[in-house]
């Protein structure tokens, strides 16, 4: 089936990673539906995919609230690509975490995943074709004090992935976990206030003096090289590929 016959759903594709793979996977031909909550970014990345002279249009799908993603599904048609991105963190020392923030954090994070991908897999099963990528994260392999809800999600992401996959693997089906390290966010930026106040650093010093000296690399990842990452593994170049938790992130899980 040619690219353009193809149709992929990004979640949290308003802004940061999610954005980036939608532009990608639209150059690459695919129709792609941008969905998230926050409607004014994700028209701006509908806005940039259609100046490219790519196909996409807006859903919004809350990936906390099962109803509203049955809903979105009901209008959506055949989805041949799904990706899980949509994120956000919460960080607390475990003692004061949040009881509510852990449970939305386990909706949007892993939950999320879940019902997405029991909503395609029946056409992809039918197709006999179909890509599910899971955006982890290196907090899917390793923790991270003040992150408890967080870091739990995404080791269950990469949990997720592999069962599905084998679940999926003689069907033409792959499904993959991509896990970033530090890439700059609204995300990665919404949660620096508080990883300083957690580790007693200036909130202007945690990304020199937290996140990089973990990275070999000493640089972030950008979030276009994660989107390529996802292109790849996508396509069809990558049948073979599945079940794997792929870590992009500057040597990070590597140098402990």
């Amino acid at each position: 089936m040619a690219n353009d016959q193809r149709v992929a759903l990004v979640t949290g594709a308003a802004s940061g990673i999610g954005a980036a793979i939608a532009i990608g996977l639209a150059a690459d031909g695919l129709r792609v539906i941008v969905s998230d909550l926050n409607l004014a970014g994700a028209d701006e990345t509908v806005a940039a995919i259609s100046a490219a002279g790519g196909s996409a249009r807006v859903m919004r799908m809350d990936v906390a609230d099962p109803n509203s993603i049955h809903s979105a599904f009901d209008q959506i048609g055949p989805i041949h690509v799904l990706v899980n991105n949509a994120g956000l963190q919460h960080v607390a020392p475990i003692e004061t975490y949040p009881l509510d923030k852990w449970r939305l954090l386990m909706d949007v994070l892993l939950t999320g995943p879940f019902l997405t991908s029991q909503a395609v897999i029946p056409g992809m099963r039918a197709r006999q074709w179909g890509r599910i990528v899971n955006i982890s994260s290196i907090n899917g392999k390793r923790g991270d004090p003040g992150k408890a809800a967080y870091c739990a999600a995404k080791h269950g992401v990469i949990g997720l992935t592999r069962t599905v996959a084998l679940e999926t693997a003689a069907d033409g089906i792959t499904v993959n976990a991509v896990c970033p390290g530090y890439v700059d966010t609204p995300l990665t930026r919404g949660q620096l206030a508080d990883l300083g106040e957690l580790h007693g650093l200036p909130e202007a010093e945690v990304i020199e003096r937290f996140f990089l000296p973990r990275m070999p690399t000493r640089r972030r990842v950008e979030r276009e090289e994660v989107a390529g990452l996802v292109r790849y593994l996508v396509s069809d170049a990558a049948a073979s590929i599945t079940g794997q938790a792929i870590n992009i992130d500057g040597g990070t899980v590597m140098n402990g």
